[in-house]
């Protein structure tokens, strides 16, 4: 078991991402099929890093905004229906977060406790060999705590797990399980609200949603303009990490396909565009320090910072993220802390709504 646990690719930073007050009333809370919009109908916010210029548009607009020949890098990974609910020896409610899957019978998960509201916090109970109830007879054995790293265990607490089914986990997920969601969100809805246009290999703990946005409709105008679209997967594990914390081990792939276009792109002066923090991740897993992407797939634990700086790409399409979340410091790697200041800033004060049903920020040179 041990195998599974590997040293992080370098510690949390000493200079600390930016903080700033989020509104309870920015939190995006409904999905735009409950608002009464179509996908692309969010808004968009429009900064350049280099020269600091902004513009406020819908994201339906995004072709006015990019080139014949730019790269959109898009993850291609389905969302699963990650949540399952649960009770400990004690009888007290819990929700298990399924996160990566590491082997056949191995998943990294999180246990979070219900409260009487309905919400879920982090719980940090749980011991080894513990055996959790599942529905319909089933149990989930805690074998081992995911981090030998006190400091990062006592913040994210994830497990080492493994299912005690009467049938496959897949089709166990797709009869009990709900997609994930947190405490701004009020009900469940259908996983198919967590899925994006670009969804082909199921495996995500929580949504790509970065490229929720895209309509069938809109990728059919931006390859018509010219614009490339290169798949990536990787499969995203919980993202409930707070105060600063890195994020942990994903699996992705990048096809040699991919990495030939985006290297074609760069040598023709062309741009590469992530869609998503999870793009970036993938690319720059397989990027060396000469932006030259080679093909590739497996475990990735880069955490990308001002210090250890950015090769592959040259824009990122993303949603707005909470105050000092490790998203931002990959945010700042690509633009520069000042321009990301004031660019959230203008966020906050156009009243941009943030979380993976909300408005999305295209970052351009």
């Amino acid at each position: 078991m041990n195998s599974f646990l590997k040293k992080s690719e370098l510690s949390l930073p000493q200079n600390k991402s930016i903080h700033f007050e989020l509104p309870k009333d920015l939190e995006c809370s409904r999905p735009t099929e409950e608002r009464g919009i179509q996908r692309d109908d969010v808004r968009l916010l429009v900064s350049h890093y280099q020269d600091d210029q902004f513009s406020h548009t819908q994201f339906n607009s995004i072709a006015d905004h990019l080139l014949p020949g730019d790269v959109l890098v898009v993850n291609t990974s389905g969302t699963l229906p990650a949540a399952l609910s649960a009770t400990n020896e004690e009888g007290l409610d819990l929700r298990v977060h399924l996160s990566t899957q590491r082997s056949e019978d191995f998943w990294v998960v999180e246990i979070r406790a219900v409260l009487p509201s309905g919400k879920t916090q982090r719980y940090h109970g749980g011991k080894p060999q513990e055996h959790l109830k599942l529905a319909d007879g089933g149990s989930l054995e805690l074998v081992q705590a995911y981090y030998k790293d006190e400091k990062e265990d006592q913040h994210l607490r994830l497990w080492i797990a493994r299912f005690h089914l009467e049938e496959k986990l897949m089709d166990y997920l797709d009869q009990y399980g709900k997609a994930i969601r947190y405490g701004y969100v009020s009900k469940n809805y259908p996983l198919s609200y967590y899925q994006t246009a670009f969804a082909q290999e199921m495996g995500s703990a929580e949504m790509p949603s970065a490229g929720r946005a895209f309509t069938d409709h809109l990728v059919t105008q931006l390859v018509s303009k010219g614009v490339i679209f290169a798949p990536i997967l990787l499969h995203t594990g919980v993202a409930s990490l707070e105060l600063e914390e890195r994020p942990y081990e994903e699996f992705f792939r990048v096809a040699q396909t991919t990495a030939q276009l985006v290297n074609l792109a760069r040598a023709e002066g062309r741009r590469v565009i992530a869609v998503g923090t999870t793009a970036i991740r993938a690319l720059e897993s397989v990027t060396n320090r000469y932006g030259e992407t080679q093909g590739g797939e497996g475990w990735t634990n880069t955490f990308i910072t001002p210090e250890r700086g950015l090769f592959g790409i040259d824009g990122l399409i993303t949603g707005f993220h909470e105050p000092k979340a490790s998203h931002l410091l990959m945010l700042e790697t690509l633009t520069g802390r000042r321009h990301l200041e004031i660019s959230y800033q203008a966020a906050l004060e156009a009243k941009y709504l943030w979380h993976e049903f909300g408005d999305l920020h295209l970052i351009l040179p």
